[in-house]
């Protein structure tokens, strides 16, 4: 007994296929007209878009603040396949003075059983040394093809010579590696002079890690890498002149993968200005990079419209307003840094994206499922639909509206940074791996059925 999806537009980034889909166990085993066998199962996609699973690869689920966890993988992997996405792909974070393989048994501790959607790990590296280089090659035996590192943050920043040699180590291997991009030592200077005249309030967030910032660490990164002669992809690019500054790099010959988030797309720095009686709300938005002006908006849709930029993903980092975010409510710096979104991402591309004519459908399909899964090692199991692939599918009616509301949200945080937004489409069906998890956007499978997912080396688009 098999699942028949029928009537539906199934879309890849190279077009959309009226055919039908049969569903066997975890896979999909066909894709035609007339495929249908005794005694399945039929669901009538109608007036639906029929799309693979979206991949986010960018969360930080589990994140904590006196002592206090938002979303942790069991809340925010079933806010995740509540908004179309199947697979996530976290962030193991080692921390100094310890080794990569304490850092993969504490994430899989807390993923154990407990993840809505599928999953994997990049793997961050903040103590660079002889031990963390020989743990590179464990890593990719384990399934763990991707690393990350930081220009900025004291706890987890890397030097210029680290840099290098880690992407020396990455190129023998055959990996990629991920970068935070901002100056983290000027970032810190700012910092401190702005908290010694006396301002304090959320919106110095901003003023202090200033676009240029972004763009001299992308600068030398991309300086970096044209020696090591190796591909690099960068997190979460917020401005034009960071933007820029990779357009030049590619002129050079250089290959960088993007990616960049909804926040980006959709929210300026007037979100930091004071608004009415609550001063203080610019801190909802206080994350890194921070908002950027609404012509970087506008230059990172384009981006993604010309194939410049390759991926969209969260960097979803869920702090409470209340009790959390209010750490900071005297010292900006004591805010904690990152917001929520990976309930929203799939719904908000489509409505500001396809529906605008910003992009295609296609796109949304190739920057939310088969570039990560492509550049990732998840292809061609994840992100698309096609005979052998799972059947990790999206059915998405496009014309429901509704409107952001963040009492009505899964995701565990108090805020959303959406609210009030209006939004279009409906997913019908969410399927993970053949299992039905989502119905009429209700969860229906309540028991999280989420794999780790060990992942070959990516291609690099």
């Amino acid at each position: 007994m098999g699942i028949i999806i029928t009537n539906g537009k199934i879309v890849s980034s190279k077009g959309i296929l009226e055919k039908d889909i049969r569903i066997v166990g975890e896979k999909i085993v066909e894709i035609g007209l007339d495929i249908s066998k005794a005694e399945d199962e039929i669901i009538d996609a109608k007036g639906s878009y029929v799309m693979p699973g979206a991949i986010d690869v960018h969360t930080h689920f589990d994140a904590d603040a006196c002592g206090i966890v938002a979303d942790s993988f069991y809340t925010g992997t079933k806010a995740a396949i509540s908004g179309g996405t199947t697979t996530i792909i976290d962030f193991a974070e080692q921390v100094k003075d310890s080794t990569l393989r304490e850092a993969l048994n504490q994430w899989n501790e807390k993923t154990k059983d407990n993840t809505y959607t599928d999953y994997g790990y990049h793997m961050t590296i903040s103590d660079w040394n002889k031990e963390t280089e020989k743990e590179m090659e464990y890593m990719v035996k384990e399934g763990i093809t991707s690393f990350k590192m930081f220009f900025a943050y004291k706890d987890l920043q890397v030097d210029d010579r680290a840099i290098y040699e880690a992407l020396k180590k990455s190129k023998e291997l055959g990996t990629l590696i991920s970068f935070h991009c901002e100056n983290g030592n000027l970032i810190d200077k700012l910092r401190e002079e702005a908290i010694l005249n006396g301002n304090t309030e959320p919106i110095f967030h901003m003023e202090t890690r200033p676009p240029s910032l972004e763009r001299e660490a992308i600068s030398r990164l991309t300086s970096i890498a044209e020696i090591v002669d190796t591909p690099v992809y960068i997190v979460h690019l917020s401005s034009k002149e960071g933007y820029k500054e990779i357009e030049r790099a590619k002129e050079r010959g250089q290959k960088i993968i993007v990616e960049t988030c909804p926040q980006y797309l959709l929210l300026n720095k007037d979100y930091y200005l004071p608004k009415g009686k609550d001063s203080f709300e610019g801190a909802k938005y206080v994350m890194s990079p921070p908002l950027r002006d609404m012509e970087s908006n506008e230059v990172l849709w384009n981006g993604i419209k010309l194939g410049e930029i390759d991926v969209v993903a969260t960097d979803h980092c869920a702090f409470n307003y209340k009790v959390q975010k209010e750490l900071g409510i005297d010292d900006f710096t004591k805010i904690p840094n990152g917001a929520p979104g990976v309930e929203n991402r799939f719904k908000l591309i489509y409505t500001y994206g396809v529906r605008k004519n910003k992009i295609t459908i296609e796109k949304l399909v190739e920057v939310l499922s088969e570039n990560p899964a492509k550049i990732f090692g998840l292809y061609p199991n994840k992100g698309v639909i096609k005979e052998g692939s799972d059947a990790d599918i999206v059915i998405f009616n496009p014309e429901y509206k509704s409107i952001i509301n963040a009492e009505e949200q899964v995701q565990n945080v108090d805020y959303n940074l959406y609210e009030g937004f209006t939004q279009y489409g409906r997913f019908e069906y969410i399927f993970l791996r053949g299992q039905l998890i989502v119905e009429k956007e209700k969860i229906v499978n309540s028991t999280p059925t989420g794999k780790y997912q060990k992942r070959d080396k990516g291609n690099i688009l």
